[in-house]
């Protein structure tokens, strides 16, 4: 329905934001995330949006990038997820930090974010394994796309990401993608 909001900054008061488009001010809830990067008040911006129709209300989310509303949406179709739960998770970390988490099955990350428990965090890394895109989660310590062409390929092979992760830590910086899937999977049969 609204897809995305391109006006100027007339208020921002967390999470929510007034946004003057053309004379209508639109009132968007955003994450921290989004929040901490929005220019200043009476400059332009635009914003990525989600609009949801509820029994008792119609509320507009906005994000900065693309990666954001995806993520929010994926999370919010978890049942037991509302888009208020969903904010908190994308405040507390980003949409990379949450991707890592779901492929390397981590709840530890999730249970720091505010209102979210143990079992609702191995609900969502459940959910979420393969929704949220491989690309987003460069594990810590995949410095180049090298690397991370060598971590994917060995993925693809059957390793786990953790196995995966610790055979990079092994490579020289230098190395190219070939020759560093035959170092890895060496290092790997060891």
């Amino acid at each position: 329905m609204i897809g995305r909001l391109t006006g100027v900054l007339a208020d921002k008061a967390p999470p929510q934001v007034l946004i003057d488009v053309g004379g209508v001010g639109y009132e968007v809830d955003v994450p921290m995330s989004t929040f901490y990067n929005l220019p200043s008040l009476g400059e332009r911006v635009t914003l990525l949006t989600h609009f949801a129709v509820r029994e008792d209300a119609q509320v507009l989310y906005g994000f900065g990038t693309a990666e954001e509303r995806e993520a929010f949406r994926q999370l919010i179709k978890i049942s037991g997820v509302g888009p208020r739960t969903a904010l908190a998770l994308l405040s507390g970390l980003s949409v990379a930090d949450l991707a890592q988490a779901v492929s390397l099955q981590e709840p530890g990350r999730l249970v720091k974010v505010p209102g979210i428990g143990k079992k609702t965090a191995e609900r969502l890394l459940l959910e979420l394994k393969g929704k949220l895109g491989p690309e987003l989660a460069r594990p810590q310590g995949v410095a180049s796309d090298t690397q991370a062409d060598v971590l994917q390929a060995l993925v693809a092979l059957g390793y786990s990401d953790r196995e995966a992760a610790a055979a990079l830590k092994a490579l020289p910086a230098d190395v190219g993608v070939s020759e560093g899937i035959k170092l890895a999977l060496k290092a790997l049969a060891k």
